[in-house]
């Protein structure tokens, strides 16, 4: 489904591949001065001497990539109101210099809302693979979304 989903739409098991992300050096240093200047981040000869052996990604950074990744698929976008937050946030692995990233969300559960019938709660195990097949980064998310027929989904075509 290549529309945006509504509350409906979603159901436990559903898995949606997402994009691919090459990781830069110049991509994590500016991420890194931004918002997370650690030498292992910034600097080449500091990460090679840190217990990584070399430049890696902030994992802030990599959780980005994952948002973008998750942003570009029009299935998330278009009924979604907004995440109340997330569970079980694991860098697994870190992130290193040519690491292509790619995403996978799948639906754990969906539950309308009790208090707001227009609207439910869909919750997400969200994760980032490189390219050796290793997860780097996991997490769950929740999301509302709009019910069919309420809020951005009563104007959108849906």
């Amino acid at each position: 489904m290549n529309r945006p989903r509504c509350f409906e739409d979603w159901r436990p098991g559903d898995t949606i591949a997402l994009g691919r992300h090459l990781v830069t050096a110049e991509e994590m240093r500016a991420f890194a001065a931004a918002y997370d200047p650690q030498p292992f981040h910034l600097d080449e000869d500091a990460a090679r001497r840190s217990i990584f052996g070399g430049l890696i990604a902030s994992g802030w950074h990599t959780a980005a990539i994952l948002m973008r990744l998750v942003a570009e698929v029009p299935a998330f976008v278009g009924c979604n109101i907004a995440s109340p937050g997330f569970d079980a946030l694991e860098w697994r692995l870190p992130v290193t210099v040519g690491d292509t990233l790619r995403g996978e969300v799948r639906v754990l559960d969906c539950r309308p809302s009790a208090s707001k019938p227009d609207r439910g709660l869909v919750r997400f195990a969200q994760s980032l693979v490189n390219q050796r097949g290793e997860t780097v980064l996991s997490l769950e998310s929740m999301v509302l979304y709009w019910r069919r027929g309420h809020g951005a989904a009563a104007g959108a075509r849906v």
